[in-house]
């Protein structure tokens, strides 16, 4: 469940750019799609959690789009998941409702590997900037 599409119609942010942009200051949403206990446990300072990673996972998008109210449409949406997988579907829908959104790449499986500066993160770095 690690891999990454080849898609290039859709937005996406290394951890490092995400870090870089909040840190300057830039109006972002980071949207959280994970279970609220995920969320609970660890997650992006600032971040907003909207549950509906599960529904995604299956296929029902009602669940997103029962709570598009709660996200604002005068930014950029950053969507984080577990890993990304499930972020892309949520940030193609967000696009398809006219928000600019963006999948934070690798999830916050990424975000943990770019705080830690751990070896597979560098890596998955390295493979992305490649892209």
């Amino acid at each position: 469940m690690c891999g990454e599409s080849n898609e290039t119609t859709m937005n996406a942010i290394r951890p490092d750019e995400l870090d870089e942009r909040l840190s300057a200051g830039q109006e972002l949403h980071v949207l959280d799609i994970r279970p609220a206990s995920s969320y609970e446990n660890g997650s992006i300072e600032g971040s907003d959690n909207v549950p509906v990673y599960d529904e995604l996972r299956s296929g029902d998008e009602s669940a997103l789009r029962d709570r598009l109210d709660e996200i604002p449409s005068d930014r950029e949406v950053v969507v984080v998941c577990k890993m990304g997988i499930v972020a892309k579907k949520a940030t193609r829908l967000l696009e398809g409702e006219g928000y600019d959104a963006t999948t934070l790449r690798g999830g916050m499986s990424g975000w943990d590997g770019y705080q830690k500066g751990s070896l597979i993160y560098r890596i998955r770095s390295l493979f992305w900037k490649l892209r």
